[in-house]
């Protein structure tokens, strides 16, 4: 059911999904035509659950589907009780904001995918979208997990092929595309840009693509304290990481190109 507010047509045939961690980069998704968003907090660190307040504002600000990714901490994939159960509060939480859809994953120690836990946190998903999150990217087993994951009736599967980007694992993400069905996506991420999207197209059948498209922006700040850092070592806190609306684009207008006629 089309939500008011929301855009919720999609592209045919591809799709184009832009993970974001503040308005402004949602904002320049939009410019750049994403069919969604992916939205948490810390980007930097791989993505955390975002708060509801930034949900807000960016739902009164963009009207694209959003997806929010439920992750409590930096880290790996195995949950402790009290994890799971700041989950669930959270999938209520966006899904009673009015969340498109959620994007999930758990381990257990042995890699392989935590079914009875998803299956808990899915049960709380209402009428949402479920991604199985780059956790898939760590497991064990990935054609057992793609298994799991239609039980579980989980929509789409994002995946670098368990490699550090998308190209390096083009094979897994090209043997994992030809076994899915069409209970299942999968969605390419992890170093998606315009050079990817075009090697993927020629040599996969996926059509689902997750970029952050992101640029470093100079800090405004005129006064620097050249003796204190308050940013991860390492990094200059006056750096700020930002969705590129020309990165975005540039991948639009090849997936456009590339719908039959």
């Amino acid at each position: 059911m089309k939500k008011k507010g929301v855009r919720m047509t999609l592209t045919p045939n591809y799709l184009l999904e832009c993970c974001v961690d503040s308005v402004e980069s949602a904002i320049n998704a939009k410019k750049g035509n994403a069919d969604r968003l992916e939205l948490c907090s810390n980007l930097i660190i791989g993505g955390t659950t975002p708060t509801l307040a930034l949900f807000k504002q960016i739902r009164e600000t963009v009207d694209i589907p959003i997806h929010v990714l439920i992750r409590p901490r930096f880290g790996d994939f195995l949950y402790s009780f009290h994890e799971l159960n700041i989950m669930i509060k959270e999938i209520d939480m966006f899904r009673d904001a009015g969340a498109e859809g959620i994007v999930i994953g758990c381990l257990n120690t042995d890699g392989e995918l935590a079914v009875p836990e998803l299956k808990e946190l899915i049960a709380h998903a209402g009428n949402m979208r479920i991604t199985l999150h780059r956790a898939f990217d760590m497991c064990k087993s990935p054609f057992r997990a793609m298994e799991e994951a239609k039980n579980l009736g989980i929509h789409s599967i994002l995946t670098s092929g368990q490699e550090s980007s998308c190209l390096k694992g083009i094979d897994l993400i090209r043997r994992l595309s030809q076994e899915a069905d069409s209970s299942i996506a999968i969605m390419a991420g992890a170093g998606i840009d315009e050079t990817a999207v075009r090697t993927l197209l020629e040599e996969t059948s996926v059509t689902s693509f997750h970029m952050s498209g992101k640029k470093i922006v100079e800090s405004e700040m005129r006064f620097r304290n050249p003796h204190v850092s308050m940013g991860i070592p390492g990094m200059s806190e006056y750096e700020i990481w930002r969705t590129d609306t020309g990165e975005l684009t540039a991948v639009r207008k090849l997936l456009d190109e590339a719908l039959p006629n």
